[in-house]
């Protein structure tokens, strides 16, 4: 180990800045389209398998679980033992778990092998910003930003497509084989492009901090995600949701004692850095949140395959993929508090615009609001990670990335739990009423009926009640989609609403901060601190 200068003078930089780039990108396309492509395989998943309902639900949560639990401790990991060497540890742990995957011969299986799926995921994550942080200059980082939030729009766009494409003509299991020529591709790169890099400033690893913090994330989300079972006061929800809670305030309080804490919590004196999570932290919630309900509406009120509705997506994650590089560069010349300030307004804007399709609206009154979204997106999370990794030392972009992250994940799981149930509680009264006004056997069978309803599972709830009243298909199946829509109505509303309340944070967050500072952090210069760097 040697103390080298900054990786922007080091021979060949420039080469080497770009090919660290692509490799980072390579290997967040897929953890971005892990994301997305195992939805669409859960269909042929449960017929070769047979979960149970709830098994199916826990193929997806295992790995959001064990991913937003570990993320702190990955980004930590990289700036204690090395960014490089720990970002190969999540490679190699991603890609060898994926092959467990594609090999499970059982639901328990598949569920196991996708949570430790979700441990590579969360050393990969947060060390692919932070090896980009360590290895651009200032002036050049939003830009390089800028192109790996693009790339994780094009993973996210792919997923569907790819997923019902491998599943058609291969099988399920093709869905994780994928990832293992990417991750083999990712790791040639990773090790020869990119330099080692660590915070020399750590010498320990805070033990008692990182059970507490992940061990509070996991009851956090853990609940979040159970709520989609149980109701918020069932003892399955508030048990874990209080334990997290209660462990997540003892992580504050013996982080305020550390010399050495896992969580610098001198980060949130920086403005810059605090409004940047909050806004990545609203962004998860209102989001992700509002996106849930209208995938939703896609497949099941529209009527569109997993394929089909991949495609109505292309608009938002093409606005992604190709506006997230130009917001970068705009960083330097307007600054991040622009950037975010017009594109949550335009997110909030393009979800009120959703707020008002209907059962049978026409995909033209839907995709422009997707594009506006996208470019909402576009601008504003790549400029919330470079305003936050740009507001504090370099040397802790390990930490800070991953600090970021686990917000925008939190944030993502509170969202869905929040605006699901908001859906949830307004689609049981609209159904409850009209089954009540309609009399007769379905006012006797209205609570039965109900978990279809809320699923938007109208054509199976057709199905059902063909079977025992052929003549009430149409009326029920209308008043259901009805029911549901104004669900959906109140959903898309409240994230309209979170996303603009982001717009206040912005103004009075970056209010008298200079805008030079915020990309730069505590050093204005065009190089960073120099920081811990080997071949």
């Amino acid at each position: 180990m040697s103390h080298a200068a900054p990786p922007e003078q080091h021979p060949h930089s420039k080469r080497r800045m770009w090919l660290t780039l692509f490799a980072m990108c390579f290997a967040l396309f897929m953890i971005m389209l892990d994301n997305t492509v195992v939805n669409v395989a859960l269909p042929t998943i449960q017929k070769d398998l047979h979960p149970s309902q709830a098994g199916l639900q826990w193929i997806i949560n295992a790995y959001i679980l064990v991913f937003a639990a570990l993320i702190l401790l990955g980004g930590k990991l990289g700036d204690r033992f090395g960014r490089k060497r720990m970002f190969i540890v999540g490679l190699i742990l991603f890609t060898a778990f994926s092959v467990a995957c594609a090999l499970s011969q059982t639901a328990e299986q598949l569920i196991l092998f996708r949570a430790l799926q979700g441990t590579g995921a969360a050393l990969m994550n947060p060390l692919s910003l932070s090896i980009i942080v360590a290895t651009f200059p200032r002036p050049k980082l939003p830009q390089a930003i800028g192109i790996w939030a693009g790339v994780s729009g094009l993973g996210l766009a792919l997923g569907p497509l790819l997923g019902g494409f491998l599943t058609e003509h291969v099988g399920w299991s093709a869905v994780f084989w994928i990832n293992v020529p990417i991750g083999i591709i990712a790791m040639v790169f990773v090790l020869f492009a990119v330099l080692e890099s660590r915070d020399p400033t750590v010498k320990s690893l805070d033990v008692v901090g990182t059970i507490l913090v992940t061990v509070g994330l996991f009851g956090l989300v853990f609940a979040l995600i159970g709520t989609s079972d149980h109701p918020w006061l069932a003892p399955a929800t508030l048990i874990p949701l209080l334990v997290g809670i209660a462990l997540l305030v003892a992580f504050v309080i013996w982080e305020s004692k550390q010399e050495q804490p896992m969580v610098p919590l001198g980060f949130f004196r920086s403005r810059g850095f605090t409004t940047s999570i909050i806004v990545a932290t609203l962004v998860g919630f209102g989001l992700y949140g509002s996106l849930f309900v209208v995938t939703l509406y896609m497949q099941n009120i529209r009527g569109y395959d997993a394929i089909g509705a991949g495609l109505r997506t292309l608009p938002l994650t093409m606005a992604v993929m190709f506006v997230a590089p130009i917001a970068g560069k705009l960083n330097a010349r307007v600054g991040p508090a622009i950037l975010m300030g017009v594109g949550l307004a335009l997110s909030s804007a393009a979800m009120i615009g959703l707020r008002f399709l209907e059962v049978d609206s026409s995909y033209n009154l839907i995709w422009p609001f997707y594009l506006m979204l996208g470019v909402g997106i576009a601008l504003t999370l790549p400029a919330a990670s470079a305003a936050a990794m740009g507001a504090i030392d370099p040397r802790k972009a390990g930490i800070g990335s991953g600090v970021l992250n686990a917000s925008r994940q939190v944030g993502g799981a509170l969202g869905i739990a929040v605006l699901g149930s908001v859906a949830t509680a307004i689609t049981d009264k609209t159904w409850t009423d009209s089954a009540d006004a309609a009399g007769g056997k379905l006012a006797a069978n209205a609570d039965r009926l109900l978990p279809l309803v809320e699923g938007a599972q109208i054509q199976r709830l057709g199905e059902l009640v063909g079977q025992q009243e052929s003549g009430a298909v149409d009326q029920v199946m209308a008043l259901a989609a009805s029911a549901w829509m104004d669900g959906f109505h109140a959903s898309v509303l409240a994230g309209a609403i979170i996303l603009g309340t982001g717009v206040v944070v912005v103004i009075i967050g970056f209010r008298g901060v200079p805008r030079p500072s915020l990309g730069h952090g505590a050093d204005s210069s065009d190089t960073a601190p120099p920081i811990v760097a080997e071949l």
